[in-house]
């Protein structure tokens, strides 16, 4: 039996909570596939569309109270995790396993002083056109800037996660058998000021998160999964070229030479190496489509110290 911590990135989660519902019964399958066989799973999901669309509707409406984004986000965890547990139960009752499946809200603890404050970074929400962000600038106040090719987005600061306020609850949950969702889009960013947690107006990038919560319960194997089966150099180039084992150290030249963008896979490969400063463990980036071949290390890049 090994311990799996899964991310799943929210852009594979769909654009409206319809198509959401629909995209987890696939998601769950392979999920359930490691479930079946004895293994404990953990899953974090992304959540920049969503929060960044929850967000949107509150500030647009003129009937409702403003809403922080900290709540937002909060609002984000929850009908993520319950379109999440649904599915995964739903496949579970298919296979005759009464396993329980809990979403959890999660805090997760930031430093103030974080450098993220002062430099708004993390993509949330839909693409827009550079006319469309141009308007929304002036309109709203947002910062926006151009994410990996694919449009422009709203980004709010992205501090890394020092701690995770419910770190013993989910170990709980996990040793006494259960499939654990937590800190969906990273967690709800708090600081602590004079000895209060205080929700604060950012994004922990799901990535860095799930390292964190694979470190603190001790997982065997952190799975990031998104839109590519592999990590790439000189992506969608003639001459593109797939990593499929690698030590954590042999990627350090390629972010030297800026192989990999920062809103995409630059913080899927950090997060893979911090963890494995902490631990001899396996990471596997990969993607959705190949998750049951990922979490047999048969395909993705397979990444060891």
């Amino acid at each position: 039996m090994s311990r799996y911590v899964v991310s799943l990135g929210g852009n594979a989660l769909g654009n409206d909570a319809e198509e959401q519902k629909n995209l987890l019964k696939f998601v769950a399958k392979p999920i359930v596939e490691l479930i079946v066989a004895g293994h404990e799973v953990v899953i974090v999901h992304g959540n920049g569309p969503q929060v960044g669309m929850i967000n949107l509707a509150f500030t647009e409406s003129t009937f409702t109270p403003h809403m922080p984004f900290p709540e937002c986000g909060a609002m984000s965890q929850g009908y993520i995790g319950f379109h999440l547990q649904n599915a995964i139960r739903n496949e579970l009752e298919r296979h005759a396993v009464t396993q329980t499946v809990g979403a959890l809200v999660t805090q997760v603890e930031v430093d103030e002083h974080d450098p993220a404050f002062n430099d708004a970074s993390k993509p949330i929400g839909a693409f827009y056109t550079k006319e469309q962000a141009d308007r929304i600038i002036k309109e709203k106040g947002y910062v926006m800037k151009e994410d990996a090719g694919r449009g422009w987005r709203r980004v709010v600061p992205s501090p890394l996660p020092v701690d995770v306020i419910e770190k013993a609850m989910v170990k709980s949950l996990l040793d006494a058998g259960h499939v654990v969702i937590c800190a969906g889009g990273g967690g709800v960013p708090v600081i602590r000021k004079e000895g209060r947690l205080e929700g604060v107006a950012a994004v922990i990038d799901k990535d860095y998160a799930s390292a964190k919560i694979a470190e603190l319960v001790e997982a065997d194997y952190l799975i990031i999964l998104t839109a590519v089966e592999h990590v790439y150099v000189n992506f969608n180039k003639p001459d593109q070229k797939a990593l499929e084992r690698v030590a954590s150290s042999d990627f350090e030249p390629y972010i030297e030479a800026g192989e990999f963008a920062k809103g995409s896979m630059y913080p899927k490969i950090r997060a893979c190496i911090g963890f494995l400063e902490k631990t001899d463990k396996t990471c596997v980036i990969s993607s959705l489509a190949k998750a049951s071949e990922a979490f047999r290390l048969e395909t993705g890049t397979i990444i060891t110290k």
